[in-house]
């Protein structure tokens, strides 16, 4: 992945697409810092970090404002690097699928198995109420 920014950061200047070039540059310094590491994580990790943190600073900004116009571009550029996102049928039924195979469910047990299969491909939050709703059902 990481050879993959620098051919997209060469194009991207080429293309004067500043705001691509911005988030490549970022997302390569992140790789950086994370080979220099005592505990470097897979690359995976910090794209997937790095795009929820943009998302989270979504909701800082007021709609229609330059700011939150900036971060959708980010949102958008992050997208091509995560892995395909689950649709919700998907997660239900795996939230299903392990709430019928635990003796007593309840929402630590089922988050635990739940996170690791939807990491970067579908929103822990959303994830997070689809579990409650099952478990009152």
């Amino acid at each position: 992945m990481k050879d993959r920014v620098s051919k997209e950061i060469m194009a991207a200047m080429k293309a004067k697409d500043k705001p691509r070039l911005n988030v490549l540059r970022y997302l390569k310094k992140l790789f950086i810092e994370n080979d220099t590491s005592k505990k470097p994580i897979a690359e995976m990790e910090i794209v997937i970090s790095y795009a929820k943190k943009v998302k989270d600073s979504l909701s800082l900004y007021p709609e229609g404002s330059p700011q939150a116009e900036e971060i959708k571009v980010e949102v958008e550029i992050l997208a091509e690097y995560l892995p395909e996102q689950m649709d919700q049928e998907k997660v239900i039924q795996i939230i299903s699928d392990i709430v019928s195979g635990l003796d007593s469910p309840n929402m630590g047990a089922v988050m635990k198995e739940l996170s690791p299969q939807i990491k970067g491909k579908f929103d822990g939050k959303l994830a997070s109420q689809l579990v409650l709703a099952a478990l009152k059902s």
